[in-house]
């Protein structure tokens, strides 16, 4: 067992990698590679939003075991105060006042899910009247218990784990809305990405919604992997920016995806750019780097795909719905009267 522990130490050393046993300690380095140091800011700081994920998911799981082990407790409390069993307080308070299913509602549900149903119709009806009345069921068991606790003392104090905020620079990136808004989102985006495309109509309705409160950067991240031809488009965009234009292409691009390379210079017209300065800026490479280094500023932040979203550094991973924006900027306002 001694030699298997000492393996891993050994073969590390051999690569010059010094392993430092004061982990806990965090100003201490957690390594060092021919005495430079590798601290705990390096490793921590790319992971930060999928630890902060994990922590959410750790604490939704205590919530709601936690809210089922309050409920259970009213349930008692109130059977008790009947001088009956919780079964019993149950069958009065719920099962027995829970409307029956319908053969309208088994038909609508059938026909709207009947692709995806296998075997008998029979059975599958029956299987379907089984599960909407257990939606029927939790339903009531809900309203029920809210009831009780309506009339309880509960006092919750399981705190959800604090936001993970990452530090993301916008200095100089192209942004819409106010410079001094609130809540700034950053969005990391790939022109060639569906995704992307899709999300533009979010950022719009909050951009209405929070008029003079948000403010949205746009950050470049395309991903050559899988989207071979974007790094251009991305590089054409900041060219566009000379001329006071990015985003009227940036909006163009998505209109017309996906863009190929011929067609950058029928958009660079289309938004009305002085085509002669616009692709003298292009052939030059001029923003190549600014590009990668936008790239290399998502890698460290945590980005692993497009979209990524920065609401006042808390990341939102991929298109997700309106209302998943909605809770966090109304969190943010809320800390930022």
């Amino acid at each position: 067992m001694k030699m298997i522990l000492m393996a891993p130490v050994m073969f590390l050393a051999a690569a010059g990698l010094t392993v430092v046993s004061h982990a806990a300690d965090t100003t201490e380095p957690l390594a060092t590679v021919d005495g430079v140091p590798i601290t705990a800011e390096e490793v921590e700081r790319p992971l930060g939003g999928a630890i902060n994920r994990l922590q959410e998911q750790i604490y939704a799981m205590k919530r709601q075991k936690l809210e089922a082990i309050i409920a259970e407790r009213l349930l008692a409390k109130e059977a008790a105060k009947r001088g009956v069993t919780v079964p019993v307080l149950i069958e009065a308070e719920v099962t027995s006042k829970v409307e029956p299913v319908t053969e309208q509602e088994v038909e609508t549900f059938y026909q709207a899910n009947k692709e995806r149903l296998q075997g008998d119709e029979a059975k599958a009806r029956e299987q379907i009247r089984a599960y909407l009345r257990g939606l029927k069921v939790a339903s009531r068991t809900r309203t029920f218990v809210e009831s009780l606790r309506a009339h309880a003392t509960v006092v919750v104090s399981l705190k959800p784990p604090p936001p993970f905020r990452a530090e993301v620079a916008v200095e100089g990136a192209p942004f819409k809305g106010p410079a001094q808004a609130p809540v700034t989102i950053v969005d990391f985006e790939d022109f060639h990405c569906p995704f992307c495309k899709a999300a533009q109509a979010t950022l719009a309705e909050l951009e209405s919604r929070y008029q003079g409160k948000v403010k949205v950067v746009h950050r470049d991240f395309p991903i050559d992997q899988l989207h071979p031809q974007a790094r251009k488009l991305h590089e054409a965009a900041r060219c566009a920016t000379e001329q006071n234009k990015f985003w009227a292409y940036h909006d163009a691009l998505y209109a017309k995806m996906p863009v190929g390379p011929e067609d950058v210079k029928k958009v660079a017209q289309e938004v009305g750019l002085d085509l002669a300065v616009f692709e003298q800026c292009l052939a030059a490479d001029k923003y190549r780097a600014a590009v990668q280094k936008d790239v290399e500023a998502g890698e460290r932040a945590g980005v692993t795909g497009t979209p990524a979203f920065f609401i006042n550094g808390r990341l939102v991973a991929g298109a997700q719905p309106l209302e998943a924006f909605i809770r966090i900027v109304d969190e943010e306002l809320a800390q930022r009267p």
